[in-house]
């Protein structure tokens, strides 16, 4: 028969045996406090362990990281002066720009036109709105040729920064250069301080002022960096303005005409256009462009460009159109050249290619004439041309203007 049996040994542990009829075979042991107490502890003492590797741990950690930062702080060079270092350069920048801008603002106006547009046999009267920089204390006045209605506006009014208003009237525009010379009949103005363009370089900073979208912004400044150089856009079907600085600083409609400055406040540029699809892609006149044709304006009261008396067209264009292969890559090739003209007494013939005028590439007719800007009556050049496949140098004299 099978039966249970508890025995209680010398410790206190009571047994649970049952009987097989065989053997005895332990079903369950119950535990005295006794026994349960090492399990304890040596969860209690992992515990321990743990904790104290944690405190060490971080310790350790903090040790390092401070040995570190103190010694980054302690060596020229590092973090923190280079931290203070940036600070300092942006706070030089924006005193560079507040002093530019004020050294310049003066010298900006607004200018409000009326223009006549015909559309078949009706007239309608069209406002416009633009900005100029003053060149010249006595009235001289450079802007867009676009803003002045291309010399056609019917009225033209320039407004100064103490307020008051003064009738203008053109002397010089040239379309294809997208550059203006109005006058006003007022004296002692301030002038603006013009740089020197031909030295900027890209990253250095820009900065615009003019009356985006109205004269209610009137001598809105912002700034920004020269992002190119030597750019060109088509403004039409018939017109490329080329060797633009292109800028971020932010141009919009009514900037046109206004300068834009270096961290000298000196002009570098006028505002010409914007890029309408992209945001950041201004782009500005170099003033040296212009510099030569200021100063005959103001001693003169008009402008009068040398005449070199030739018709020509540029290579690729020429090759692209007739299906041929010229000689040359680069220059624009002569088509006609004008009897009794500096060109016809220089020995410049048809079918010549002009790739140089004293050392600067001729690459098409607008080129060639922006360069002739920078000569006067009686100045001589040197012509690198191209001639049945031989390059060839040649001597001009600039004897006629118109």
């Amino acid at each position: 028969m099978d039966y249970e049996k508890k025995d209680i040994d010398d410790m206190g542990n009571t047994t649970v045996v049952e009987n097989t009829g065989e053997d005895h075979m332990i079903l369950d042991t119950t535990r005295t406090k006794e026994e349960k107490n090492p399990k304890r502890r040596r969860i209690l003492s992992y515990f321990v362990v743990a904790l104290i590797a944690s405190l060490i741990g971080g310790l350790v950690s903090s040790y390092i990281g401070m040995n570190y930062l103190f010694a980054e702080e302690s060596s020229p060079g590092k973090a923190q002066e280079s931290y203070v270092a940036e600070k300092t350069y942006q706070i030089a920048n924006s005193t560079d720009i507040s002093q530019a801008v004020k050294k310049a603002v003066g010298s900006v106006v607004g200018i409000t036109t009326v223009e006549v547009q015909r559309y078949g046999f009706l007239e309608q009267e069209v406002d416009g709105v633009g900005s100029g920089v003053i060149i010249d204390s006595n009235g001289y006045i450079l802007t867009n040729s676009h803003v002045v209605g291309d010399g056609g506006a019917k009225q033209i009014k320039v407004l100064f920064e103490n307020g008051d208003e003064e009738a203008g009237k053109v002397l010089w525009c040239d379309t294809s250069l997208d550059l203006a010379i109005i006058k006003v009949d007022k004296k002692d103005l301030p002038v603006a301080s013009l740089g020197d363009s031909d030295k900027l370089q890209v990253g250095e900073v820009a900065i615009a002022i003019g009356n985006p979208l109205g004269l209610e912004f009137q001598r809105t400044v912002t700034s920004g960096i020269i992002s190119g150089l030597h750019r060109s856009i088509r403004v039409d079907e018939a017109n490329i303005i080329e060797d633009l600085i292109q800028t971020d600083a932010s141009i919009n409609p009514g900037n046109s005409g206004g300068p834009l400055l270096n961290s000298k406040g000196e002009v570098i540029g006028i505002n010409t256009a914007k890029i309408k699809t992209a945001e950041g892609l201004g782009f500005s006149i170099p003033i040296n462009t212009i510099k030569p044709i200021v100063e005959q304006v103001v001693k003169e009261g008009s402008f009068k460009m040398v005449y070199m008396g030739v018709t020509g067209i540029e290579v690729e264009l020429y090759e692209r159109q007739l299906g041929v292969d010229l000689q040359g890559d680069n220059g624009i090739i002569i088509i006609e050249v004008m009897p009794n003209s500096p060109a016809s007494r220089g020995e410049l013939r048809n079918g010549d290619i002009i790739t140089k005028i004293d050392d600067q590439d001729i690459e098409n007719m607008n080129q060639l004439k922006k360069i002739l800007y920078k000569y006067k009556k009686g100045d001589k050049a040197k012509l690198s041309i191209i001639r049945n496949g031989k390059e060839m140098e040649l001597e001009i004299e600039f004897s006629r203007v118109r």
